[in-house]
């Protein structure tokens, strides 16, 4: 199609639906039920305000009573908690030349969504991962440690690392250890996040099983879990991070705010011949259910940056342990 423009191929009222289906139709965190995407969370990711408050109730505690004639009941109080999620914004920008092979095909609009939508389910595990390291993150103890040091989901957090020799190394009873974090509410652990070596050290030893699906790309599981490699996961002095994740573990909201542009075609008329480009932003909330976001260390008002996001002073969990279906697990490789 010679002469072909971003501007002639790209409807940006089909286009940015296109990718939102397609990222999480590529997604492994989708797929396996990690990451959860409802109407709800689209529409509290589009409201204006940068961080969402969302009350629940804490479950009920205590015994039932004796009826006794005469004897008044006890009154207990339902308490309320709240949980918050925090909007964050993301944008990225591309020029014709970055999706010149895509605009030779056939339908180009589709071929250069689908160049989107693999970008974008890329950054979004990058994004996920930040989020873990902050939940799981150590705020340091004070200048005189006072407050002390605090590890935000330690009651989720296995480490063998520090201990001596082989026993440092992930074994399969360690991993059981790990799941049993969650207590009785370990069979909702369906996901683990790993980094390519301690995927590679696994398969070694035969221990991966591979599962192919007959209109799917062939995926990993270990324990009957689904495996999702990303070396985004924290590797510091040989100690590795491996993340467990129970369905639902993670919502997920896609906004459209008022106003809010997610898709345009722009050029720069002084560019020598000019140039053609497609921006493409997301308001989105990736939410870990039941660690609430504090703000406590956000420099903009449009919402936090990864780096933010990875900053352990932010987060806060405020569920019960077994309710947050997320476990880490620190360990060496053979």
């Amino acid at each position: 199609m010679p002469g072909t423009t971003l501007q002639d191929v790209i409807v940006p009222e089909l286009f940015n639906p296109y990718v939102i289906n397609r990222t999480m139709e590529l997604s492994a965190l989708f797929q396996c039920g990690i990451i959860t995407n409802d109407a709800k969370f689209d529409a509290l990711a589009s409201q204006a305000a940068p961080t969402v408050n969302m009350p629940f109730f804490e479950d009920l505690t205590g015994e039932s009573e004796q009826i006794i004639e005469g004897k008044d009941l006890e009154d207990n109080k339902i308490a309320s908690k709240k949980d918050v999620a925090v909007i964050f914004r993301r944008a990225k920008m591309w020029s014709a030349t970055d999706l010149s092979g895509a605009m030779a095909g056939s339908d180009p609009m589709q071929a250069i969504a689908t160049l989107v939508a693999r970008f974008w389910e890329r950054d979004l595990q990058k994004e996920l991962v930040a989020i873990l390291s902050g939940i799981f993150g150590t705020v340091p103890a004070g200048a005189s440690g006072d407050p002390a040091a605090e590890t935000r989901l330690e009651s989720n957090l296995l480490d063998i690392s520090g201990l001596s020799g082989a026993k440092a190394n992930w074994s399969g009873a360690a991993f059981i250890d790990a799941e049993q974090k969650l207590g009785d509410a370990k069979a909702q652990l369906t996901g683990i996040c790993m980094h390519s070596a301690t995927e590679a050290y696994l398969k070694k030893q035969n221990l991966i099983d591979t599962v192919q699906p007959s209109n799917d790309v062939a995926f990993g599981t270990y324990q009957g879990k689904r495996v999702i490699i990303d070396d985004g996961c924290p590797v510091e002095n040989g100690v590795y991070t491996t993340y467990l994740f129970g369905n639902g573990a993670i919502a997920l909201g896609n906004g459209n705010p008022v106003d809010f542009v997610p898709t345009e075609v722009d050029r720069a008329k002084r560019k020598g011949s000019g140039v053609n480009y497609l921006i493409n932003r997301k308001t989105l909330i990736m939410h870990p259910r039941g660690v609430a976001f504090t703000s406590a260390n956000v420099a903009e008002d449009e919402g936090p940056s990864r780096a933010e996001m990875k900053d352990p002073k932010n987060w806060k969990p405020v569920y019960e342990p077994k309710q947050i279906r997320i476990v880490a697990f620190k360990h060496k490789l053979g």
